[in-house]
């Protein structure tokens, strides 16, 4: 597939979008466009702060909204409320244009409680779903371990990876819902990908927001242990 149709725009909260947000530029999160230039299909991925912008962007670019990928459910993710703010997040979008949401299932009720949406409204999905998006497939990997629900999106030699894999480190597993054995599996599912696919992240929490998975594997210090045994030695508790 040419590489001149495929749309593609990491952006960064607090910079790129929702600018003078002052929770938005302290989380550092990003969210993502991914679209086809042909079909004018397009899709947002994580669009927790001012929604509206990031659409705004889309149709400036000359793409439609057509769906929302939720990589999982934290309101810095998907909207809600967090440190003492709301954030409207896909409430804004669906608002804006009804379009479907797309979620794992193990994520459907905790999203559902989190955006005050009701769990009818969402479109649940399995590990190994696929998306088409104009004539692109995103491939949806479920990785609980930082939420029971977590997903990254494969497609066209990139992994968006949410809060499951950052390029240096990894998502929490100690709030509600984590587990840090399944994370531990995840990384490893992860790690095992065919190809090198770049790896674009939640957050910027590192010096480059995004890099080869080769050089995660070999740098990120969560991807080196083997074993649980080793994996527990690295995250006691």
């Amino acid at each position: 597939m040419s590489s001149e149709r495929l749309y593609f725009r990491q952006l960064l909260s607090g910079r790129d979008f929702a600018v003078g947000d002052p929770i938005a530029t302290q989380m550092r999160n990003f969210a993502y466009l991914i679209g086809d230039r042909e079909t004018g299909e397009c899709v947002v991925v994580d669009p927790a702060y001012a929604a509206g912008d990031l659409a705004d962007l889309a149709e400036a670019d000359g793409l439609r909204l057509t769906g929302v990928l939720a990589t999982h459910h934290h309101p810095d993710h998907v909207g809600g409320s967090m440190l003492g703010f709301t954030l409207r997040g896909v409430r804004e979008l669906l608002e804006r244009t009804s379009v479907p949401v797309h979620v794992n299932n193990a994520e459907l009720t905790w999203v559902a409680n989190v955006t005050g949406i009701a769990e009818s409204e969402f479109t649940g999905h399995e590990h190994g779903d696929k998306l088409s998006v104009g004539t692109f497939e995103i491939e949806l990997l479920h990785t609980p371990g930082h939420t029971p629900g977590s997903q990254c999106f494969l497609f066209e030699n990139r992994l968006v990876a949410g809060d499951t894999l950052f390029v240096d480190g990894c998502g929490r597993t100690d709030f509600p819902g984590g587990d840090s054995d399944e994370m531990f599996r995840s990384l490893r599912h992860l790690a095992g990908l065919r190809g090198d696919p770049v790896v674009y992240p939640g957050h910027w929490y590192s010096q480059e927001p995004s890099a080869p998975l080769t050089a995660v594997r070999d740098n990120n210090y969560v991807m080196r242990p083997q074993t649980l045994d080793e994996w527990h030695m690295l995250m006691p508790g």
